[in-house]
């Protein structure tokens, strides 16, 4: 591995724990030599990625990003490192499909030999809140959109102005773990008979007047839970980390790794499970050995869900909240493919 890598100046902060994942990914990309294949499937504005085509020089990466606006700007902050990376427009649970259908020798090198890496984090990109006519800081004014993909057609604004008291108030407590949940989707009803919802601020200017002042003095800013639940319904992200576990995981390489950076406990809870069942054997307690074809495929290789030091929090604050779980392909049949297929109404 390389020890220096000095940030360019132009691209701004500097990728989450970029060193430790760097330390995670290592031993797979090592093993795999001139045929290792890393997807980083939330490729943001590729900090993490061209991090990694530094330190790893036989690597090669698939980026994958649903946002094609942070796409193209990824795809030329790497333009440097040629046919080492590719990108591809996609959300990241159809990353197996993508790999699948994909032409050029990174695609034919990953299909021959398994991915040596897939790594993922998660949640909304610095890029994208950066970009304030996106609607994903409370800070600022702003349209109320929040989509990862512009392409899609639900906007926060459309959840706002559209969804029942009980579903509004479902996504605050489940998305937002939000206490006044209840109490703020009966005043957004109310509002939205005199204007529907276009701003953020707007937004904000409601949930300072619900939420009461106590909670305000001790709680964090009081748009912060209702604009993360939003975020997530709008671009069903727990539903796309849910999918692709077993896309990505069914894609590596025996003795190769996934890594997942989390912010938030709903994420969190969803890989530490899925990595669980991944490891366990299901072999019937009491046995004295595994039966044949019930031993677990994989093994978890982080303690529980690793956290930021003060060092690397320093580097970027955003890490102050990052969980990270990885887990190690032992063995197993390669397979490439996507998220189950949609079913009626949408939802997959």
């Amino acid at each position: 591995m390389t020890e220096n890598y000095d940030i360019l100046a132009n691209h701004g902060h500097v990728p989450v724990m970029r060193e430790r994942m760097a330390q995670l990914i290592a031993p797979a990309v090592e093993a795999a030599g001139e045929t290792a294949v890393l997807v980083d499937g939330t490729l943001g504005a590729g900090g993490h990625t061209e991090y990694f085509l530094k330190t790893f020089p036989q690597l090669r990466v698939v980026g994958v990003d649903r946002d094609s606006a942070s796409l193209a700007a990824a795809r030329e902050r790497l333009a440097g490192f040629g046919e080492r990376f590719v990108g591809v427009n996609a959300r990241f649970d159809d990353l197996g499909a993508a790999i699948a259908a994909g032409e050029g020798p990174v695609f034919e090198t990953a299909r021959e030999h398994g991915l040596a890496a897939g790594f993922f984090d998660l949640g909304v990109s610095s890029m994208q809140l950066d970009q304030v006519e996106r609607g994903f800081a409370y800070r600022t004014d702003a349209p109320l959109d929040m989509r990862m993909d512009p392409s899609q057609p639900v906007t926060a604004a459309d959840v706002l102005n559209t969804y029942s008291h009980g579903e509004l108030a479902r996504i605050l407590k489940t998305y937002g773990d939000e206490r006044f949940a209840g109490k703020i989707a009966s005043a957004v009803l109310r509002e939205r008979e005199k204007e529907p919802f276009t701003t953020s601020a707007r937004l904000v200017e409601l949930l300072y007047a619900t939420i009461p002042a106590a909670t305000r003095r001790t709680g964090g800013h009081p748009a912060k839970r209702t604009f993360q639940a939003l975020r997530v319904e709008v671009n069903r992200e727990l539903e796309a980390i849910e999918q692709v576990i077993p896309v990505v995981t069914d894609a590596l390489r025996v003795g190769g790794r996934a890594v997942f950076m989390s912010y938030q406990s709903l994420e969190d809870r969803i890989v530490k499970a899925a990595f669980k069942e991944l490891s366990t054997s299901t072999t019937p307690p009491g046995l004295p050995m595994d039966l044949p074809g019930t031993a677990a495929h994989f093994t978890v290789i982080t303690r529980g869900s690793e956290k930021a030091s003060e060092a690397e929090i320093a580097e970027n604050s955003r890490a102050a909240s990052v969980r990270v779980r990885a887990l190690e392909r032992l063995d197993g049949e390669l397979s490439f493919h996507g998220p189950e297929p949609v079913r009626e109404g949408g939802r997959r």
